[in-house]
């Protein structure tokens, strides 16, 4: 699952547009795309440090962390409940009911990708910010 990836969509204005265009045809690049993913890793390896120290300050996971039937039952026989903070992916594996869920997870910040069954986001949609 680590090797897939989210689509989004932006906007630009025609000027920029027409500018990495340019580029494209120059073979700087091999289209928008690739033009677009290299200036999105570099403003983040520009930024690296801030999002480190975020994410050690916030106590966030980085990268995939998953959740599965046997993790929220440990949870739950504990007595406890977590607070689900990643930035990358989250994953509620699709064994997990509604019910186990609600009774085992208190929150979830995802600044990424989070991937449950709609029954289990519908069930937890209080929780997620």
């Amino acid at each position: 699952m680590a090797g897939e990836t989210e689509k989004i969509t932006i906007n630009l204005g025609f000027i920029d547009l027409g500018q990495i265009d340019l580029l494209v045809q120059e073979g700087f690049y091999s289209n928008r795309t690739d033009f677009i993913r290299t200036a999105i890793r570099n403003q983040l390896t520009t930024h690296a440090d801030v999002v480190k120290q975020t994410v050690a300050r916030k106590t966030m996971v980085l990268g995939l962390q998953q959740y599965n039937r046997r993790d929220l039952e440990a949870v739950q026989k504990a007595g406890e409940k977590l607070q689900i903070q990643v930035l990358g992916m989250a994953v509620i594996s699709d064994d997990v009911t509604p019910e186990l869920a609600k009774a085992t997870i208190d929150s979830i910040i995802v600044l990424g990708a989070l991937r449950a069954s709609r029954a289990v986001k519908s069930a937890l949609s209080d929780r997620i910010r």
